[in-house]
């Protein structure tokens, strides 16, 4: 078992495609200075958990596969075409004595081992679903349906969430089951009336979309590598 005796389980919903990214090859599989995105998300939850489930690219199972053909912790199933599907289908697979489960994405790969300790105290202290949020520093606009501004919320109490994001097991199989769509595991919970803690989280698990991240991505591992 896992820590203070409880079993953790992880969830990494892997199956997205390059081309935002101006890639040819699933996201997951991009090289960043001698490893891919995935390889990298793994290893900041894998020492905290129990076991990891990656939810891979159709076709591309076998090769994430063997990425990891040394480790017995990680399984590799196949995705869904969104990723509400693929976290889905990796819940699915979990053990069925999971006390909780962190989804993380494999484009933050760059979140440290202490973002995920944040989320693995917090859930440990009581809190029922965790997420890690960084502030927002640019000024927000609500607008209308014809590009109008309409209001502008309030720096402090906006916040850009992160992965990983933590939960009870048994809610967070509830909020899938619900059959709501969201961008993100946490506001399913919150639609079953469930708080959510915010902890702190890190600029650099900023989340690698465009070709523009990648470069950002490939400077910062060159100078911290």
């Amino acid at each position: 078992m896992g820590i203070n005796g409880e079993f953790f389980s992880a969830i990494i919903p892997a199956a997205g495609s390059g081309d935002r990214l101006g890639q040819s090859i699933p996201k997951s599989l991009v090289v960043i200075n001698g490893k891919t995105l995935i390889q990298r998300a793994v290893e900041s939850i894998l020492p905290h958990v129990d076991e990891v489930i990656i939810a891979a690219p159709k076709d591309f199972e076998l090769e994430i596969s063997g990425l990891f053909s040394d480790n017995k912790k990680i399984k590799v199933i196949s995705g869904g075409e969104v990723r509400s599907k693929s976290v889905a289908a990796a819940l699915s697979q979990v053990n069925q004595n999971a006390d909780y489960i962190l989804v993380h994405d494999a484009a933050r790969c760059f979140a440290t081992q202490a973002q995920t300790m944040r989320v693995i105290d917090a859930l440990l202290a009581g809190d029922h679903a965790v997420v890690p949020a960084i502030e927002v520093v640019d000024t927000i606009k609500v607008i209308d349906a014809n590009n109008f501004a309409e209001s502008t919320p309030s720096r402090s109490s906006l916040r850009a969430v992160q992965t990983p994001q933590g939960f009870s097991a048994q809610i967070l199989h509830r909020a899938h089951q619900s059959g709501n769509d969201a961008t993100d595991d946490a506001a399913l919970v919150e639609a079953l009336g469930i708080a959510v803690r915010v902890v702190p989280g890190e600029p650099n698990a900023h989340k690698i979309t465009t070709p523009a991240d990648l470069e950002w991505a490939k400077r910062l591992a060159e100078t911290n590598e």
